[in-house]
């Protein structure tokens, strides 16, 4: 009887042993094409959480940084109209990974008067 619980306690502690080590499954990526969204600092505009001025994009309501543009790729940052000053809008196509926006595309959209 002994060894039959010692048998048991160990089974229960393999099973839960493997359980804790086994990868974790990917998060799927969500993929946005021709979409049109905020873009700004993340940080200066969208509040977000970082270190310097990073690009960032709202796409559903949900900020994301970017991955493959940088912020001054779009004329200065912090320039009266620039990213940290202001948000456009953009027309987005790319893949949002891990809580990031992967940038295959990003065209600034004319402001509207």
């Amino acid at each position: 009887m002994k060894n039959l619980f010692l048998a048991i306690f160990i089974g229960l502690f393999s099973l839960n042993a493997n359980a804790q080590t086994a990868p974790k499954k990917a998060v799927a990526a969500k993929v946005i094409t021709k979409q049109t969204v905020d873009i700004a600092c993340g940080e200066c505009q969208f509040k977000m959480k970082g270190k310097d001025c990073e690009l960032a994009v709202k796409i559903d309501g949900k900020s994301y940084f970017v991955d493959g543009k940088n912020i001054d790729d779009f004329g200065d940052a912090h320039g009266e109209h620039g990213f940290c000053n202001a948000v456009s809008k953009a027309e987005v196509t790319g893949e949002i990974v891990n809580n990031r926006f992967k940038a295959k595309e990003i065209k600034l959209l004319p402001v509207k008067h």
